[in-house]
């Protein structure tokens, strides 16, 4: 066969012609990668010539640098993805027969039971198909009854066992089983910490019979809080390791109040159970906040004290509150602020029609924090969830509060009170089934919208402040000085400055207030006035010579400025000079010393003075 003649053409660089002389596609790809691996040129610069992606020019250049020419050649690579047909028989069987067993079945899960039992996971993907287009199903009967129908408790609770080993999940075993899902639970416990033994009928625990402690417990609790009943009592035994029934609690109740000749408390009046209207679905949806009078106390004055607290309606657990002497807007905020800085924000705020709940302030931060203002009906404080805290604190606390004889003995009243009711059991939690029974633990780590404190405190225009009073129990704020209260010397005091007024305050206490104007920069205060001092239960132990009314004595005066530092400025090049220099001029003080003054002259006379050596 003659051999064929190549025809010659002339070099070119133009792609659409080297394009139409190749004869191959490995060659058509060498000629795009040749001036990238050759001369050198980007990716980016030959894509401008030839109009390829420049991630795919780049691609093959580096697989050309790594396999040489045999990286032109297409390769055919390995399947790794599972499909039906892929699968062996046994699993492809086992998918459809846990379809037809248990309906229920989610795509994942009878993954998760084919990895279980195969080592190997297939994908949704290929579950699905095989579900549509697999084998006939050999499975046509349940292989465990339902739980309550299986006689032997061993076989029942052996079932749930073994279905748990194949890798079913607690709530398919639950709904297969037609059982709760607690059960699923305490039965799983009980094999994994008595094995077989833990599968047969225990024998019966009875509840130890109480002794002495649990007696005298009891009878600590109903002299400290006699309203409490038998769950409460319950509650507080169990804080301390005390684990009782109901019943129980409730017998040694009756005994301890006829030891002492206590009355049980008068049961409630039994109403229609409505729905409540804010009743929340999930943490922070709605907050509850009203305010509570304590009318008898000890505290040392006639007025009631009150307490401001904010429920958080799902976990019904207290965020914040405060004991006062007051109930104003003061005191709302500051409870507010407490609240929002630990917890955030919540999607709305639930009150009666009080005016502290919705004065102007309060409404800019709920507006300005996105929180919707909820009202309950008139005379419907049911529909508050505060109220049924607020009948807690009635029999957990009102009975200590009767007792206490100062401040100080109340606010640890206080304290204690929001501790152990936010640690105690709740009824509204008990059927929860993850062990979660008190407010404190359903609440746990969760918080709503968190703002730092700085903006919370450019939304309330309000900054707060620590001073400490002084001897005669004033305090310097600024260039001013504001009387507080001279029967606390030297005591840490909080200053707040909001809305042209000023609060000083004590443990929660409110000692004085005044009205202040602040200078352009919103901070500094240009002017006080009105002042108002409060009623406190604070006392001096120094009696006065006179008794001097509000308006009778100076309670604020403006002070002298702060003398401004002074810095000493440093010359360059500035050089104090020595006063004498006695190395080099000896001979000129000697040649003058005539001349110089006696005082001068036996000063020159001890400095030149040799130092004896017993004295060096």
């Amino acid at each position: 066969m003659p051999k064929r003649k190549r025809l010659r053409r002339e070099r070119t660089h133009d792609w659409q012609e080297i394009k139409q002389y190749t004869l191959w596609p490995e060659q058509e790809q060498y000629e795009r990668l040749r001036p990238v691996i050759l001369f050198g040129e980007t990716a980016a610069e030959r894509t401008k010539e030839i109009g390829t992606s420049e991630r795919t020019l780049h691609d093959q250049a580096r697989r050309f640098e790594q396999e040489g020419m045999a990286s032109l050649f297409h390769k055919e690579r390995p399947q790794t993805t599972d499909t039906g047909r892929s699968l062996p028989p046994e699993m492809r069987q086992l998918i459809v027969d846990l379809k037809a067993e248990h309906p229920a079945f989610r795509p994942h899960e009878i993954a998760r039971i084919c990895f279980v039992r195969f080592g190997r996971k297939p994908s949704d993907h290929t579950v699905k198909r095989i579900l549509a287009d697999g084998p006939t199903p050999n499975v046509t009967t349940r292989r465990y009854p339902p739980y309550a129908q299986i006689a032997d408790p061993y076989q029942r609770r052996r079932a749930i066992v073994d279905l748990h080993a194949q890798g079913w999940s607690n709530t398919n075993i639950a709904a297969y089983l037609q059982t709760p899902r607690h059960r699923v639970y305490e039965v799983l416990e009980r094999w994994a910490r008595l094995g077989h033994a833990g599968l047969d009928d225990l024998p019966q625990q009875h509840a130890r019979k109480t002794g002495i402690r649990e007696i005298h417990e009891v009878g600590k609790l109903v002299v400290d809080s006699p309203e409490l009943g038998a769950y409460r009592v319950r509650a507080a035994l169990e804080q301390i390791g005390i684990h009782l029934s109901q019943a129980t609690c409730g017998r040694l109740l009756a005994l301890n109040r006829k030891l002492y000749g206590l009355s049980p408390p008068k049961g409630g009046t039994t109403h229609e159970r409505k729905e409540m209207p804010f009743k929340a679905r999930f943490r922070f949806e709605y907050w509850s906040v009203d305010v509570r009078y304590i009318e008898e106390h000890g505290l040392g004055f006639p007025e009631p004290i009150y307490m401001i607290s904010i429920l958080e309606n799902y976990t019904r657990a207290i965020l914040a509150s405060k004991l006062s002497l007051t109930q104003n807007q003061w005191d709302y905020l500051e409870v507010l602020f407490a609240a929002l800085s630990r917890f955030g924000a919540p999607s709305a705020i639930v009150s009666d029609g009080g005016g502290i709940f919705y004065c102007n302030q309060a409404m800019d931060v709920y507006a300005a924090l996105g929180i919707r203002k909820e009202r309950i009906e008139p005379r419907q404080a049911w529909q508050n969830y505060v109220e049924s805290h607020f009948n807690i604190a009635r029999r957990m606390s009102d009975a200590r509060f009767a007792r206490a004889t100062s401040w100080e003995e109340g606010l640890a009243i206080h304290r204690r009170f929001l501790h152990d009711y936010n640690v105690q059991r709740h009824w509204a939690h008990e059927k929860r089934e993850d062990g979660c029974h008190s407010p404190a633990q359903v609440l746990g780590s969760h918080t709503g919208t968190m703002y730092p404190a700085e903006f919370l405190d450019r939304i309330l225009f309000a900054t707060r402040y620590t001073r400490h009073l002084d001897t005669h129990g004033f305090l310097r704020f600024q260039n001013w000085k504001l009387y507080g209260e001279r029967g606390l010397p030297y005591a840490p005091v909080t200053v707040w400055v909001y809305d042209g007024s000023l609060k000083v305050e004590y443990q929660a206490v409110t000692l004085s207030t005044y009205r202040v104007e602040l200078q352009d920069d919103h901070k500094r205060l240009q002017a006080v006035s009105n002042p108002r001092l409060a009623n406190t239960p604070f006392r001096s132990p120094q009696l006065t010579l006179f008794d001097l009314g509000p308006h009778e004595w100076l309670l604020y005066w403006r002070t002298p400025d702060y003398a401004p530092a002074r810095r000493k400025r440093r010359v360059e090049g500035l050089v104090q000079p020595l006063l004498f220099d006695l190395e080099r001029q000896d001979m000129a003080v000697g040649a003058n010393e005539a001349s110089f003054t006696p005082s001068l002259r036996s000063h020159l006379h001890l400095v030149k003075k040799p130092i004896a050596p017993e004295e060096q």
